[in-house]
């Protein structure tokens, strides 16, 4: 983990989280935001392997619905539009509800947030005068127009027609829901409720910071200063208490992406990767359990695993515990961090080490998903036919990579 002084100075969104951090978080998912999500996937489908499959089956979209995910993919192709996030302090809603929540939004405020997928007005200046400027009219229908014709026009649409056009668009995601995603959706949605149970338990249990700390390698935790954002151009400080929560979404389509808001009057949001997604890409191919299990079969490797089992601690602390010098306890803890049992943070002038609780714990799954991998590939199971002691598993199961 980067220390504080690096951290405060290279972040540009950061959320600063009260004292009493579980009145300052909130957690749910929305089918809307989902949906789309989704359709960023398809606008972008290259950038998404994970979904490769949810691609493939849209390709038998009807055609006129196909046209027209590609005339707004404006929308969601570089960015999503804040107006279709779900709000922290709701009920759990239904799809149908957050389009008509979408529907009622005043004009001006709904089109002044669609324009920002495209021109990133910041948030400044009246709506109907920016709606109207000259200036921001060509920059939005140039950048609009990337995608080609069809995107410019459905763009000069939004900025000449705005009633016209958000009504458009949410017939638009009706008509996608109906087609394809309502059944995705039901395939999903009990998945994001038990990501919504994993956060919550996990916070509740260890804190917000070390849940946070592994949600995303583009999430930069700062523990000392009880700060954590992303690096992207937009300077944006933002206080969390019980009265302003952030809300915490899984999301099956968000991968690879982390996606925050922070921007009023829109909810502050923090949406990840749903934590069944992550578990399904820890299956670990049979040459990295080899290089886990001779990790760990080490007594002195084995006395540091206990030791940072009990609480983090640094090479220098470690060192006269389990009997060895500095550089020999360094050795030791490159191995185990190689094989991804242990991590570490700097703190200060020291780096701490701590255990990879998901790792330790996800290793009898991962011997036997590898087993029932190579038990399909080879046909006999083992328990009949066992495989001599020379075969080599490397070339029997792969990694579900």
């Amino acid at each position: 983990m980067p220390d504080r002084k690096s951290l405060s100075s290279g972040i540009a969104i950061r959320f600063h989280l009260a004292a009493d951090e579980h009145a300052a978080l909130a957690f749910g998912y929305s089918p809307l935001l989902e949906t789309v999500l989704s359709l960023h996937v398809l606008a972008e489908p290259k950038h998404h392997a994970l979904q490769h499959d949810w691609v493939r089956a849209m390709r038998s979209l009807p055609q006129p619905l196909r046209r027209e995910l590609r005339a707004l993919e404006f929308l969601y192709r570089w960015t999503l539009p804040n107006c279709v996030l779900p709000s922290a302090t709701t009920e759990f809603e239904d799809f149908e509800t957050e389009v008509g929540r979408l529907r009622a939004l005043p004009v001006d405020v709904a089109a002044f947030e669609l324009v920002r997928t495209v021109y990133d007005h910041g948030g400044r200046g009246r709506r109907k005068e920016v709606l109207a400027d000259p200036g921001v009219r060509t920059d939005a229908l140039r950048h609009a127009g990337k995608p080609g014709s069809a995107t410019r026009r459905a763009a000069t649409q939004l900025l000449e027609d705005p009633a016209a056009f958000v009504e458009r668009f949410a017939t638009f995601l009706e008509a996608y829901w109906e087609a394809a995603f309502a059944d995705e959706w039901g395939r999903i949605e009990p998945r994001l409720a038990e990501g919504v149970v994993a956060a919550g338990r996990a916070i509740a249990s260890d804190g917000a910071f070390p849940f946070l700390v592994g949600l995303a390698p583009q999430l930069r935790v700062d523990l000392g200063a009880r700060t954590f954002g992303l690096d992207l151009p937009h300077e944006h400080d933002v206080q969390l208490t019980g009265q302003s929560p952030l809300l915490l979404m899984p999301s099956v389509y968000v991968w690879p992406h982390v996606r925050v808001n922070c921007d009023p009057p829109w909810p502050l949001t923090l949406s990840y990767r749903a934590p069944h997604l992550a578990d399904s890409l820890r299956h670990t191919s049979p040459p990295e359990l080899v290089r886990v299990f001779r990790a760990l079969g080490d007594v002195t490797r084995m006395r540091i695993l206990e030791q940072l089992a009990r609480r983090p601690r640094s090479t220098q602390e470690l060192a006269p515990l389990v009997g060895l010098s500095e550089a020999g306890t360094s050795k030791h803890l490159r191995l185990l961090a190689d094989a991804g049992v242990v991590t570490s943070r700097r703190e200060g002038y020291y780096v701490v080490y701590s255990v990879v609780d998901e790792r330790l714990e996800s290793l009898t799954g991962d011997l036997r998903h590898a087993l029932a991998r190579t038990t399909r590939k080879s046909g006999p199971s083992w328990s009949s036919s066992p495989p001599s002691s020379s075969a080599s598993s490397d070339s029997a199961v792969k990694s579900t990579l």
